[in-house]
């Protein structure tokens, strides 16, 4: 398992045009936990968190989850993601939870929990799950 820091710099390294780069919180037992700041960029008319911006950060948790375990593995590719809108989130910080529930030869299923920072309910609730390269 890799560190926190190991697992940001990754990111860093992979995505270096990036303008905004989610933040590694912390890697759990069971994957990760990911902080995404959110500004107006990511802001839909009614003041709420565009799904768009929701799905990439569950996307990135999901990601982070797999990498924590098996290192800078950059060709990981997502073949499916799945995603449930519960409610509006605030327009401050998201935070995403990736729980590894599977983590195979060729493929790995990661559930993630977006919640608003500050708050203890979901905001959205999605499962991913990664083809991976054969070594």
């Amino acid at each position: 398992m890799l560190a926190r820091d190991e697992v940001q710099r990754i990111f860093e390294s992979a995505f270096p045009e990036a303008t905004s780069l989610p933040i590694i919180e912390e890697v759990t037992d069971s994957g990760v936990i990911v902080r995404y700041p959110i500004d107006s960029r990511h802001e839909r008319p009614g003041g709420t968190v565009s799904g768009p911006t929701m799905m990439m950060l569950a996307d990135t948790a999901a990601y982070a989850a797999i990498l924590s375990r098996i290192g800078s593995v950059l060709l990981a590719v997502t073949t499916s993601l799945h995603i449930d809108f519960l409610r509006r989130p605030a327009m401050t910080d998201l935070l995403a939870e990736g729980t590894i529930l599977k983590l195979g030869r060729q493929l790995a299923v990661v559930e993630v929990a977006i919640r608003s920072d500050g708050s203890s309910e979901m905001v959205a609730k999605a499962q991913a799950t990664y083809s991976l390269p054969r070594s």
